[in-house]
């Protein structure tokens, strides 16, 4: 079989890293084309992070997060009450292997979604699907799969996820039917799933803004407990750096 044909059947076998890699040692000199272990082991090396790397992109794209933030460009210092250790403890996403979640408050412009849709990225580059939403956004989709029928398929399409992130939490008014929703959601993931949530409000206040005592101590009580809270301080990142939001 010559090189083309090999080629034309390897993309037909869909293993698209192997014909990129095999393509690649073609154009070397025959006398540096490794051996035939060494060229398996290549190939499927080459495979591997073909495959890895379409599974990133997947997941980005069904992410659908605010901005393509990534966790090295996250500014740590003692004024911003967040360092160094913090992030590496999140990079590795294990957060998500126990099933914890992350409640992320400050004030506007301090880098709250920067922040959440970094953590995002990072656990879609480690494998993991995610789902952002704003809060407005997600109370709107609430009401229309109301609507439509669809909020059984919703709150399985949530469950299925390991990662799903809130964005302005406590920023809009919310009903009822809203919060019971939202209960749901949690009570679903509850020990199986990771949620972050960020917010202007402090978590002491969340209690207040829910509104309804015996929703909110159900709600309150699925996300607080086994979370990491990260408080970020200073004064508002937009004045110097556009790449930072809420």
């Amino acid at each position: 079989m010559d090189t083309q044909a090999t080629l034309d059947l390897l993309k037909e076998l869909r293993l698209h890293g192997m014909a990129r890699a095999y393509e690649g040692l073609q154009a070397m000199p025959k006398q540096e084309h490794p051996s035939a272990g060494q060229l398996i082991a290549r190939l499927a090396d080459a495979e591997a992070q073909y495959r890895a790397g379409q599974k990133t992109e997947m997941n980005l794209k069904l992410s659908k997060l605010r901005y393509n933030a990534v966790l090295e460009q996250v500014h740590c210092s003692a004024g911003r009450n967040l360092d160094k250790e913090t992030l590496l403890t999140l990079s590795d996403c294990s957060f998500i292997t126990r099933a914890e979640n992350i409640l992320i408050t400050g004030a506007t412009g301090c880098g709250k979604s920067y922040l959440a849709c970094a953590i995002g990225r990072q656990a879609c580059i480690m494998g993991f699907r995610v789902l952002y939403f704003g809060m407005n956004r997600f109370l709107e989709k609430i009401t229309m799969s109301k609507v439509d029928g669809s909020f059984i398929k919703m709150l399985n399409q949530f469950d299925k996820t390991p990662l799903v992130i809130f964005d302005d939490f406590g920023m809009y008014p919310v009903d009822n039917a809203t919060k019971l929703a939202l209960l749901q959601i949690l009570e679903d993931r509850y020990g199986k799933r990771s949620i972050v949530i960020t917010s202007q409000l402090p978590v002491s206040k969340w209690y207040d803004y829910i509104n309804e005592p015996t929703i909110a101590d159900a709600i309150m009580d699925r996300l607080v407990h086994s979370a990491q809270r990260i408080e970020l301080k200073g004064e508002s990142l937009r004045k110097n750096k556009p790449m930072y939001q809420n």
